[in-house]
């Protein structure tokens, strides 16, 4: 069945429904020029996919990034990206600047300051700026309220260790979600278990740190100076270490970056025996969101650690 989400994001601009584009699109300025009390120049769409649809919208004076979704699929979820890009900008690393968020009906909007993506920026500041963001301290692993990673919602449950946060709160959960849709078989959950069951073994203790918790190279960008700019977060206090594993799954980073993270905040050498533990929760992400293309990393890691 065609869900309403399925209709805004899989027929954008369809001549199917041109008046319902088109309404939509009228419904969106509305909204901006109410909001912001300025005529509009310029509107493109910028990208879309499964979740939100975003437009660069020029006017009078500056141009501002609009994100759209649905409010009934995905419940609060600019209010706690909203919230998110907020606490990354108050512990020291720059965000865009929220313009406003707004629910009306169906329909969430969140408008962002539009900056410049340069294909390069300044890695050694990136690596300065990250360990500025971990040295935010917390008393508990989790946050005050649960959001989301990708469409999944993430549970963020106090914890006082780090076994027990990433374990039940990052880790089972998921696996439990994949096996009910047959993407992960009963020998590879109790593979799961087991690894669950010796984190401690593996991972130093650690301070809960607060963390972007989506950090792959899209969700990092650099302003006209090089600069870096995080994007799109999905934070928690947790282990520091997870945003640099993440960062490596799905991309690399430049040797300076680590380096000069090092000169803050020790990060020693046996991070990298571990650094596939942490890649297991966003790759059952993947899984379940995307299904078995990610099953054999999965299935590699469980290996190497059994």
């Amino acid at each position: 069945m065609l869900i309403f989400s399925d209709l805004f994001y899989t027929i954008w601009g369809s001549k199917l429904f041109p008046s319902f584009y088109m309404n939509y699109i009228e419904t969106t300025k509305k909204i901006i020029r109410e909001e912001l009390n300025s005529n509009i120049k310029k509107f493109d769409q910028l990208g879309g996919g499964s979740i939100n649809s975003v437009f660069l919208c020029e006017l009078e004076k500056y141009k501002v990034v609009v994100k759209i979704n649905n409010s009934l699929t995905f419940p609060g979820m600019f209010e706690k990206e909203k919230n998110g890009l907020l606490k990354l900008n108050q512990s020291g690393v720059r965000t865009p600047k929220v313009i406003f968020e707004k629910v009306r009906d169906s329909l969430a909007f969140l408008a962002l300051e539009y900056i410049p993506n340069r294909s390069f920026g300044n890695w050694e500041l990136f690596g300065e700026k990250l360990a500025i963001l971990h040295s935010n301290k917390n008393e508990f692993f989790g946050l005050d309220y649960d959001n989301y990673v990708g469409s999944l919602k993430q549970i963020n449950k106090n914890e006082d260790n780090w076994k027990d946060f990433y374990s039940n709160h990052r880790i089972l959960h998921l696996t439990k979600s994949a096996f009910n849709r047959e993407l992960l078989t009963k020998a590879d959950s109790k593979k799961i278990e087991k690894l669950c069951l010796k984190l401690d073994t593996y991972i130093p203790y650690t301070e809960p740190s607060l963390i972007h918790g989506d950090l792959w190279s899209g969700n990092l960008i650099f302003d006209e100076q090089g600069k870096p700019v995080f994007i799109d977060p999905a934070i928690y206090y947790g282990h520091p270490e997870m945003d640099w594993a993440m960062l490596s799954l799905f991309g690399s980073y430049p040797e300076a970056a680590m380096k000069s993270y090092r000169n803050i905040i020790p990060l020693e050498n046996s991070y990298f025996e571990r650094e596939k533990i942490y890649q297991l929760y966003p790759l059952l992400v993947h899984l379940v969101l995307f299904g078995k293309s990610y099953y054999r990393n999965i299935s590699e890691i469980l290996n190497f650690y059994s």
